[in-house]
């Protein structure tokens, strides 16, 4: 019997820096006695030479297609277009169980060569609770974008930085006048929304926060009467949105809108105002030019949906800590057992409803 093999692959998108997994905890996986490729990649945070310390074998570039039928190919984001046919078992944020956009096309490529999807969002305990996530760190780099935007601080095209650089600029538009700005998190006891609280704090912003009692009774006018939205609500069933087309004529201070959540082509879509994600090249987008004759200002939205590559050594970390555990749990006899069963439940289920 062949031992387990994880093979981390290079990130097909040029603005993703991530890690899955960090050199640091390649000997975790080695001493369970698992297997740990790395591709090398001319992006990511850490060089493969800290990989190649820590035990780790390397290989080229994109040669997970030629990896063993039975290795796990590992990342953080979308898979290149190419193969059609996918015949391994793949670890990824793949967003394509509700229905968002190419979720079909993403399903196919793996019904057509065998292989499946274990997506990094559907590991999940026995409560449904995700047991790995991104989410603090998106949730601070979304609202500090939010507020260095709305403090005109916010320059184009984005680059990573560390965290202390980030801190600093926060702190600064602080002094320059965004301490007087009204923010409002939804999702607030989450991971995102406890990352865009910190990210609002060391800003010195008054913070509102709703989780799901506020969210579940909602009261429009008082979501309008804030400067920043920062949304951090996930939701799988039908849900009144927070901001609808009919709310931007209305009287509001409402400016910026920070999607952490950047649900934007699914059906359960919290702000249905934006349908389409933003860029590092162009972060903001204009959403409505505002009516002044009924006190409502111009709103623009910010939902880049890869928020903690910008802090790609501080994310990969923090991440890296939840999922190599979690790596050690697909080496079980009986095969992959607990959150992997969940990821399992989830793919199969996607494809029944996409057959």
């Amino acid at each position: 019997m062949h031992p387990l093999q994880v093979w981390i692959r290079s990130e097909s998108r040029g603005t993703e820096r991530r890690a899955p997994v960090v050199p640091a905890d390649v000997p975790v996986l080695l001493d369970a006695g698992i297997e740990v490729t790395v591709e090398e990649s001319p992006q990511r945070i850490f060089d493969v030479e800290e990989y190649a310390a820590a035990g780790a074998s390397v290989v080229a570039e994109g040669t997970w297609v030629d990896a063993p039928d039975d290795a796990y190919v590992l990342g953080i984001k979308e898979l290149p277009d190419e193969p059609a046919s996918l015949r391994h078992r793949h670890i990824y944020f793949a967003h394509a169980f509700k229905g968002q956009e190419d979720a079909r096309r993403t399903l196919e490529r793996f019904r057509r060569g065998g292989g499946r999807l274990l997506d990094i969002e559907y590991l999940t305990d026995e409560h449904g609770k995700r047991v790995v996530a991104f989410g603090y760190w998106a949730g601070y780099v979304g609202a500090a974008l939010g507020v260095l935007h709305l403090a005109g601080m916010l320059a184009a095209p984005l680059a990573p930085m560390a965290k202390h650089e980030l801190d600093a600029e926060l702190e600064q538009a602080g002094k320059a006048g965004a301490d007087q700005l009204l923010a409002l998190v939804t999702g607030a006891r989450g991971r995102s929304g406890r990352g865009a609280q910190r990210a609002l704090m060391t800003a010195g912003l008054p913070i509102t926060r709703w989780d799901r009692p506020e969210t579940r009774d909602l009261h429009k006018q008082a979501l309008l009467g804030h400067d920043l939205l920062v949304n951090c609500v996930v939701t799988h069933t039908p849900t009144t949105p927070f901001v609808e087309q009919a709310d931007l004529d209305h009287e509001r201070r409402l400016r910026v809108l920070a999607d952490v959540t950047c649900d934007v082509t699914g059906p359960t879509n919290m702000l249905p105002v934006n349908t389409e994600i933003t860029t590092w090249q162009e972060p903001v987008r204009r959403l409505h030019d505002g009516t002044p004759e009924h006190g409502s200002a111009p709103l623009e939205v910010i939902a880049i949906d890869n928020l903690p590559s910008l802090l790609p050594r501080e994310a990969s970390e923090g991440f890296s800590a939840e999922l190599t555990p979690q790596l050690l749990g697909l080496a079980g006899e009986v095969g992959p057992s607990g959150p992997w069963q969940a990821a399992g439940r989830a793919f199969d289920q996607a494809l029944r409803v996409r057959a």
